[in-house]
Order: C-alpha cells, then sequence, then structure tokens
C-alpha cells in the first residue's frame, strides 16, 4: 500500500473518525471502502449512461422483447 497524504474539512474528519470508532474499523480502512465504492458508483453510473445513449441510438421495437414474454410468467397464478 501506499500511504498519501490528503487536506480534509475538519468536521469531515471528525465524521470519518466517528464513524470508523462506531464500525470498529481505522480512518484509512474507512476511507479506502468509501473510495472504492465511488469509484464502483462512478463505473456504474458510466455503464449506465452508455446504455441510455445505445438506446437513444437505436431504440427497441415495439415486439422486440415479445418472445421473452413467456419467461416472465412464474408459474403462480
Amino acid at each position: 500500500m501506499r500511504t498519501v497524504q490528503m487536506t480534509l474539512d475538519e468536521d469531515l474528519v471528525q465524521t470519518v473518525d466517528r464513524l470508523a470508532r462506531d464500525l470498529h474499523t481505522t480512518r484509512s480502512a474507512f476511507t479506502r471502502e468509501a473510495l472504492q465504492q465511488a469509484i464502483a458508483r462512478n463505473k456504474i453510473q458510466k455503464l449506465e449512461a452508455r446504455h441510455r445513449q445505445g438506446y437513444r441510438r437505436k431504440p427497441e421495437g415495439a415486439d422486440e422483447f415479445a418472445l421473452w414474454e413467456k419467461e416472465q410468467a412464474w408459474g403462480d397464478q
């Protein structure tokens, strides 16, 4: 691992320290997990944006998903 220096507002540091203590972890571990989650969210947002752009460029047809309607039946009706 690499050590990095960051500048954070005092209120944010206090909140992170309190949460880390409540979660029985360290400030560094809490921050690593938060950064990993932010990166994952960003990746998902980019993939969703690409998905939306694809459907804008080529919208689905009226009967495109008709083939799968039988697959949606759970048999509990």
